[in-house]
């Protein structure tokens, strides 16, 4: 089956005589690397079968395409998944590449596969997945075969390559500080369970005090909204004798100084705080808070450094091993050493 007499031959005629997409015809036209041997072969035999000449304009958009990697995120107005976003496309951009977004509710199975196979479709050059959630890390299993891909913030074994903040060390940092100050021990107010950074930091605060052989309170349950933070406040008031608490982020800490400010207790006076993330409104808060940077730019940068190098090797190549951003301490006013007893 042919082109009809009379008429330009297109590429879905070459198409269906190759017996594949148009997609797949455009990605042999544009050499894309990733097309078995046998399907190139059927669709340059069409080609010349059928004498096609493709558009000069259509091939530069297609060119102008596979300069485009796929990013896989979620509708948050969470500082850091949006944030390590910002990150990635900067450095996108920087390398001449454009970045298609596609933007789950839900960062589930079913949702990632199917923007994964969207992306596929869309013939993009790789794609980056910001999976910080459980269910979402699993999802990254399905990987279509053949697209270059990267994942940030998560934690999938050695089968895809994983770019993240190093969580355990910054809550270690966190913990060490408020320990240094003369803190007998470090109340932790945590965020969603199903969160692998949340899990992270309560493992850093947890191993930093048994390092220093502290006593270990029990974890507060967050939820890295502000008002988990101010709940957590008026418990902390309430006789638990906390004079050093770690917040699993920053709005959480915000809210929790509101809650010991409206209970009497004062910071860092009687409690001194650190929250995680350094989101701009921290300087600002009363007292600007210590806190713990991530530096999302440099997680852009590794981000699309490996996804090149992935996509510059060819499917053959493995995945290379892991890259951890190390985190940084910020210390403000919000933290001092503990009331004298």
């Amino acid at each position: 089956m042919g082109a009809t007499p009379g008429r330009a031959v297109v590429i879905h005629d070459v198409a269906r005589l190759a017996g594949v997409s148009h997609q797949t015809v455009s990605r042999v036209l544009n050499e894309h690397p990733h097309v078995r041997a046998e399907t190139r072969e059927r669709v340059l035999r069409a080609v010349e079968q059928l004498n096609y000449r493709p558009n000069p304009m259509a091939r530069g958009l297609a060119g102008r395409r596979m300069r485009t990697l796929g990013v896989v995120s979620f509708d948050t107005l969470l500082y850091g998944p949006a944030a390590t976003l910002l990150g990635i496309e900067r450095a996108a951009r920087a390398a001449g590449y454009g970045v298609n977004i596609v933007t789950l509710e839900k960062l589930d199975h079913t949702g990632v596969v199917a923007a994964l196979d969207a992306l596929a479709e869309q013939s993009v050059a790789g794609v980056v997945v910001i999976a910080p959630q459980v269910a979402a890390a699993a999802a990254l299993h399905s990987l279509p075969r053949g697209i270059p891909a990267v994942a940030v913030e998560s934690a999938v074994g050695p089968e895809i390559q994983a770019i993240s903040v190093d969580q355990v060390a910054g809550a270690r940092l966190a913990v060490r500080h408020l320990l240094d100050l003369g803190h007998e021990t470090v109340w932790h107010v945590g965020g969603p369970g199903d969160w692998l950074e949340a899990r992270d930091r309560a493992d850093g605060w947890r191993s930093a005090l048994e390092a220093a052989g502290r006593p270990v309170p029990p974890v507060i349950a967050g939820d890295w909204s502000a008002r988990s933070g101010y709940r957590a406040g008026a418990r902390l008031a309430a006789g638990t004798g906390a004079t050093a608490v770690f917040c699993a982020n920053d709005q959480t800490a915000l809210g929790l100084l509101r809650g010991l400010h409206e209970s009497g207790v004062r910071v860092p006076g009687d409690v001194s705080v650190v929250g995680f993330d350094d989101i701009p409104e921290a300087e600002y808060m009363f007292p600007p808070l210590t806190t713990v940077r991530q530096d999302f730019d440099e997680v852009g940068r590794r981000c699309l450094a490996a996804l090149l190098d992935l996509i510059e090797a060819g499917p053959a190549a493995g995945p290379a091993a892991g890259s951890r951003v190390a985190p940084i301490l910020v210390t403000r006013h919000s933290t001092a050493a503990p009331p004298a007893r």
